[in-house]
Protein backbone atom coordinates (compact mmCIF):
# COMPACT_ATOMS: atom_id res chain seq x y z
CA UNK A 1 0.00 0.00 0.00
CA UNK A 2 1.52 3.48 -0.81
CA UNK A 3 -0.10 5.82 2.03
CA UNK A 4 1.04 9.71 2.63
CA UNK A 5 -0.68 12.06 5.66
CA UNK A 6 1.83 14.22 5.13
CA UNK A 7 1.17 17.94 5.02
CA UNK A 8 -2.78 17.59 5.66
CA UNK A 9 -2.55 18.60 8.91
CA UNK A 10 -0.91 22.13 7.74
CA UNK A 11 -2.65 22.35 4.35
CA UNK A 12 -5.92 19.81 4.11
CA UNK A 13 -6.46 20.90 0.18
CA UNK A 14 -2.68 19.43 -0.52
CA UNK A 15 -2.74 16.80 -3.20
CA UNK A 16 0.17 14.13 -3.40
CA UNK A 17 0.27 12.14 -6.78
CA UNK A 18 1.50 8.33 -6.28
CA UNK A 19 3.28 7.07 -9.12
CA UNK A 20 3.68 2.78 -9.50
CA UNK A 21 5.17 0.77 -12.03
CA UNK A 22 5.36 -3.02 -12.07
CA UNK A 23 6.08 -5.64 -13.86
CA UNK A 24 7.31 -3.56 -17.05
CA UNK A 25 4.10 -2.26 -17.48
CA UNK A 26 3.17 1.62 -18.03
CA UNK A 27 3.29 3.50 -14.76
CA UNK A 28 -0.21 4.58 -13.15
CA UNK A 29 -0.58 7.30 -11.14
CA UNK A 30 -3.06 8.36 -8.05
CA UNK A 31 -4.14 11.04 -6.83
CA UNK A 32 -4.11 11.01 -2.91
CA UNK A 33 -5.95 13.96 -1.03
CA UNK A 34 -7.31 14.12 2.95
CA UNK A 35 -10.05 11.82 2.04
CA UNK A 36 -8.45 9.58 0.29
CA UNK A 37 -4.64 8.75 1.71
CA UNK A 38 -3.73 5.35 0.53
CA UNK A 39 -3.52 3.32 -3.01
CA UNK A 40 -3.55 -0.23 -2.61
CA UNK A 41 -1.15 -1.74 -4.60
CA UNK A 42 -3.73 -5.09 -5.42
CA UNK A 43 -6.16 -1.98 -6.54
CA UNK A 44 -2.90 -0.71 -8.64
CA UNK A 45 -2.72 -3.78 -10.40
CA UNK A 46 -6.28 -4.08 -11.46
CA UNK A 47 -6.81 -0.67 -12.19
CA UNK A 48 -5.99 2.31 -14.60
CA UNK A 49 -5.03 4.57 -12.13
CA UNK A 50 -7.02 8.04 -11.11
CA UNK A 51 -10.50 8.12 -13.21
CA UNK A 52 -11.89 10.71 -15.55
CA UNK A 53 -14.04 11.19 -13.18
CA UNK A 54 -11.31 11.30 -10.55
CA UNK A 55 -10.00 14.51 -12.04
CA UNK A 56 -13.55 15.97 -12.73
CA UNK A 57 -14.00 15.54 -9.02
CA UNK A 58 -10.60 16.84 -8.50
CA UNK A 59 -11.13 20.25 -10.98
CA UNK A 60 -14.14 20.86 -8.81
CA UNK A 61 -12.40 20.71 -5.23
CA UNK A 62 -9.43 23.12 -6.67
CA UNK A 63 -12.30 25.85 -7.98
CA UNK A 64 -13.92 25.47 -4.91
CA UNK A 65 -11.00 25.92 -2.41
CA UNK A 66 -9.30 28.34 -5.14
CA UNK A 67 -10.28 31.47 -2.90
CA UNK A 68 -8.64 33.64 -4.82
CA UNK A 69 -10.41 32.70 -7.77
CA UNK A 70 -13.39 32.82 -6.45
CA UNK A 71 -12.93 35.87 -5.47
CA UNK A 72 -11.78 36.73 -9.06
CA UNK A 73 -14.88 35.44 -10.55
CA UNK A 74 -16.73 37.09 -7.69
CA UNK A 75 -15.44 40.43 -8.86
CA UNK A 76 -15.99 40.40 -12.46
CA UNK A 77 -19.98 39.50 -11.29
CA UNK A 78 -20.50 42.05 -8.98
CA UNK A 79 -21.69 45.11 -11.45
CA UNK A 80 -23.03 42.38 -14.02
CA UNK A 81 -26.16 44.55 -14.93
CA UNK A 82 -27.78 41.33 -17.77
CA UNK A 83 -27.45 38.22 -17.89
CA UNK A 84 -25.79 38.83 -21.38
CA UNK A 85 -22.97 40.40 -19.72
CA UNK A 86 -22.81 37.85 -17.05
CA UNK A 87 -22.48 34.94 -20.00
CA UNK A 88 -19.87 37.44 -22.27
CA UNK A 89 -17.57 37.75 -19.05
CA UNK A 90 -17.56 34.26 -17.68
CA UNK A 91 -16.92 32.88 -21.47
CA UNK A 92 -14.06 35.32 -21.89
CA UNK A 93 -12.07 34.02 -18.72
CA UNK A 94 -13.35 30.14 -19.54
CA UNK A 95 -12.20 29.90 -22.89
CA UNK A 96 -8.97 32.04 -21.94
CA UNK A 97 -7.81 29.70 -18.40
CA UNK A 98 -8.52 26.35 -20.77
CA UNK A 99 -6.41 27.72 -23.26
CA UNK A 100 -3.62 28.52 -20.74
CA UNK A 101 -3.84 25.11 -18.96
CA UNK A 102 -3.60 22.87 -22.28
CA UNK A 103 -0.57 25.10 -23.09
CA UNK A 104 1.01 24.40 -19.49
CA UNK A 105 0.09 20.89 -19.39
CA UNK A 106 0.91 19.65 -22.39
CA UNK A 107 4.56 21.46 -21.88
CA UNK A 108 4.73 24.21 -24.43
CA UNK A 109 4.70 27.52 -21.91
CA UNK A 110 5.82 26.72 -18.44
CA UNK A 111 6.01 30.10 -17.07
CA UNK A 112 7.40 29.82 -13.26
CA UNK A 113 5.30 29.86 -11.11
CA UNK A 114 5.83 32.31 -8.04
CA UNK A 115 5.07 35.62 -10.77
CA UNK A 116 2.43 33.91 -11.66
CA UNK A 117 0.35 33.34 -8.37
CA UNK A 118 1.65 37.29 -7.58
CA UNK A 119 -0.31 38.23 -11.00
CA UNK A 120 -3.46 36.25 -10.22
CA UNK A 121 -3.43 38.54 -7.02
CA UNK A 122 -2.94 41.46 -9.02
CA UNK A 123 -5.99 40.67 -11.23
CA UNK A 124 -8.18 40.64 -8.52
CA UNK A 125 -7.00 44.11 -7.45
CA UNK A 126 -7.16 45.66 -10.32
CA UNK A 127 -11.01 44.27 -11.50
CA UNK A 128 -12.09 45.84 -8.04
CA UNK A 129 -10.49 49.02 -9.19
CA UNK A 130 -12.33 49.04 -12.14
CA UNK A 131 -15.68 47.94 -10.11
CA UNK A 132 -14.95 51.19 -7.93
CA UNK A 133 -14.33 53.30 -10.85
CA UNK A 134 -17.51 52.53 -12.34
CA UNK A 135 -19.57 53.62 -9.61
CA UNK A 136 -17.57 56.80 -9.21
CA UNK A 137 -17.24 59.56 -11.85
CA UNK A 138 -15.54 57.82 -13.80
CA UNK A 139 -12.50 60.32 -14.34
CA UNK A 140 -8.79 60.02 -15.28
CA UNK A 141 -7.49 60.65 -11.85
CA UNK A 142 -7.77 57.35 -10.08
CA UNK A 143 -6.79 54.74 -13.89
CA UNK A 144 -3.76 57.49 -13.79
CA UNK A 145 -2.53 56.81 -10.30
CA UNK A 146 -3.01 52.80 -10.79
CA UNK A 147 -1.10 52.83 -13.73
CA UNK A 148 1.46 54.79 -12.14
CA UNK A 149 2.10 52.65 -9.34
CA UNK A 150 1.83 49.70 -11.80
CA UNK A 151 5.32 51.49 -13.87
CA UNK A 152 6.79 52.20 -10.21
CA UNK A 153 6.78 48.39 -9.58
CA UNK A 154 7.82 47.99 -12.91
CA UNK A 155 10.57 49.64 -12.57
CA UNK A 156 11.44 48.51 -9.11
CA UNK A 157 11.15 44.92 -10.30
CA UNK A 158 13.41 46.26 -13.17
CA UNK A 159 16.01 46.56 -10.36
CA UNK A 160 15.40 43.14 -8.99
CA UNK A 161 12.78 44.00 -6.43
CA UNK A 162 9.95 41.27 -5.98
CA UNK A 163 9.41 38.30 -8.13
CA UNK A 164 7.30 39.95 -11.20
CA UNK A 165 9.05 40.84 -14.38
CA UNK A 166 9.46 44.26 -15.01
CA UNK A 167 8.41 44.49 -18.53
CA UNK A 168 4.82 42.50 -17.07
CA UNK A 169 4.07 45.31 -14.86
CA UNK A 170 4.79 48.00 -16.94
CA UNK A 171 2.62 45.85 -19.85
CA UNK A 172 0.15 45.58 -17.48
CA UNK A 173 0.56 49.46 -16.57
CA UNK A 174 0.08 50.57 -20.35
CA UNK A 175 -2.86 48.53 -20.65
CA UNK A 176 -4.55 49.75 -17.42
CA UNK A 177 -4.41 53.33 -18.92
CA UNK A 178 -5.51 52.44 -22.25
CA UNK A 179 -8.65 50.57 -21.14
CA UNK A 180 -10.23 52.77 -18.71
CA UNK A 181 -8.97 55.05 -21.52
CA UNK A 182 -11.26 53.13 -23.73
CA UNK A 183 -14.12 52.61 -20.49
CA UNK A 184 -14.81 56.07 -21.10
CA UNK A 185 -16.03 56.54 -24.21
CA UNK A 186 -18.24 53.86 -24.52
CA UNK A 187 -21.81 53.40 -23.66
CA UNK A 188 -22.27 50.07 -22.29
CA UNK A 189 -19.04 49.29 -20.68
CA UNK A 190 -20.19 45.50 -19.96
CA UNK A 191 -19.36 44.78 -23.53
CA UNK A 192 -15.77 45.55 -22.77
CA UNK A 193 -15.20 43.30 -19.62
CA UNK A 194 -14.69 40.60 -21.14
CA UNK A 195 -11.56 41.67 -22.65
CA UNK A 196 -10.17 42.24 -18.97
CA UNK A 197 -11.90 38.98 -18.21
CA UNK A 198 -9.63 36.81 -20.78
CA UNK A 199 -6.71 38.43 -20.40
CA UNK A 200 -6.42 37.53 -16.29
CA UNK A 201 -7.65 34.56 -17.37
CA UNK A 202 -4.55 33.34 -19.39
CA UNK A 203 -2.94 34.19 -15.90
CA UNK A 204 -5.39 31.88 -13.86
CA UNK A 205 -5.03 29.10 -16.65
CA UNK A 206 -1.51 29.05 -15.52
CA UNK A 207 -2.24 29.02 -12.06
CA UNK A 208 -4.67 25.94 -12.40
CA UNK A 209 -2.30 24.08 -14.67
CA UNK A 210 0.41 23.71 -11.62
CA UNK A 211 -1.85 20.70 -9.58
CA UNK A 212 -1.42 18.63 -13.50
CA UNK A 213 2.73 20.26 -14.34
CA UNK A 214 4.27 19.00 -11.09
CA UNK A 215 2.61 15.23 -11.69
CA UNK A 216 4.42 14.70 -14.62
CA UNK A 217 1.92 12.63 -16.29
CA UNK A 218 2.89 10.66 -19.59
CA UNK A 219 1.44 11.00 -22.36
CA UNK A 220 -0.97 8.59 -22.63
CA UNK A 221 -2.58 9.89 -19.31
CA UNK A 222 -2.29 13.46 -19.62
CA UNK A 223 -5.43 14.01 -22.28
CA UNK A 224 -7.37 12.11 -19.85
CA UNK A 225 -6.60 14.31 -17.09
CA UNK A 226 -6.46 17.26 -18.44
CA UNK A 227 -9.96 16.81 -20.07
CA UNK A 228 -11.34 15.57 -16.68
CA UNK A 229 -9.63 18.44 -14.68
CA UNK A 230 -10.77 21.20 -16.65
CA UNK A 231 -14.19 20.48 -17.41
CA UNK A 232 -14.35 19.89 -13.37
CA UNK A 233 -13.04 23.67 -13.18
CA UNK A 234 -15.54 24.56 -15.71
CA UNK A 235 -18.82 22.86 -13.16
CA UNK A 236 -17.32 24.55 -10.13
CA UNK A 237 -16.95 27.96 -11.64
CA UNK A 238 -20.34 27.75 -13.29
CA UNK A 239 -21.89 26.55 -10.14
CA UNK A 240 -20.89 29.49 -8.61
CA UNK A 241 -21.83 31.85 -11.18
CA UNK A 242 -25.42 30.17 -11.13
CA UNK A 243 -25.23 30.57 -6.94
CA UNK A 244 -23.64 34.00 -6.26
CA UNK A 245 -25.08 35.95 -9.19
CA UNK A 246 -28.58 35.66 -8.79
CA UNK A 247 -28.28 35.73 -5.39
CA UNK A 248 -26.61 38.88 -5.70
CA UNK A 249 -29.53 40.34 -7.90
CA UNK A 250 -32.03 39.38 -6.07
CA UNK A 251 -31.04 40.57 -2.87
CA UNK A 252 -30.71 44.16 -4.37
CA UNK A 253 -33.38 44.12 -6.67
CA UNK A 254 -35.56 47.29 -7.09
CA UNK A 255 -33.13 49.36 -4.89
CA UNK A 256 -30.70 51.42 -6.47
CA UNK A 257 -28.68 52.63 -3.56
CA UNK A 258 -28.68 49.04 -1.74
CA UNK A 259 -27.16 47.65 -4.66
CA UNK A 260 -24.36 50.39 -4.92
CA UNK A 261 -23.29 50.00 -1.46
CA UNK A 262 -23.32 45.96 -1.96
CA UNK A 263 -21.07 46.88 -4.73
CA UNK A 264 -19.16 49.09 -2.95
CA UNK A 265 -18.48 46.90 0.27
CA UNK A 266 -17.89 43.93 -1.99
CA UNK A 267 -15.18 45.35 -4.56
CA UNK A 268 -13.15 47.15 -1.35
CA UNK A 269 -12.86 43.77 0.65
CA UNK A 270 -11.89 41.85 -3.44
CA UNK A 271 -9.42 44.97 -3.33
CA UNK A 272 -8.08 43.90 -0.06
CA UNK A 273 -7.73 40.66 -1.15
CA UNK A 274 -5.57 41.38 -4.08
CA UNK A 275 -3.58 43.64 -2.69
CA UNK A 276 -2.81 41.32 0.35
CA UNK A 277 -2.29 38.21 -2.22
CA UNK A 278 0.19 40.59 -4.54
CA UNK A 279 2.66 41.73 -2.21
CA UNK A 280 2.54 38.35 -0.12
CA UNK A 281 3.28 36.32 -2.99
CA UNK A 282 5.73 38.94 -4.98
CA UNK A 283 7.68 40.33 -2.40
CA UNK A 284 8.18 38.10 0.70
Amino acid sequence: EVRSDLLFDLAPTHLHFARVSRDGSPPLERVLTEHDRSWGLAEAAASTGTSFGGYFRLGIEHILTGFDHLAFVTALLLVGATLGEVAQVVTGFTVAHSLTLALAVLGYVRPSPAPVEALVGLSIALVAVENIWLLGARGPVLPAVVAGLLGALGLSAAQGVGRVPGLVLVGLAVFTYCYFGLLRRVRRTGSLRWAVAFLFGLVHGFAFASVLVEAQLDTARLWHALLGFNLGVEAGQLAVVALVWPAFRLATRGDARRRRLAIEVGSAAVLALGVFWFVTRAYR
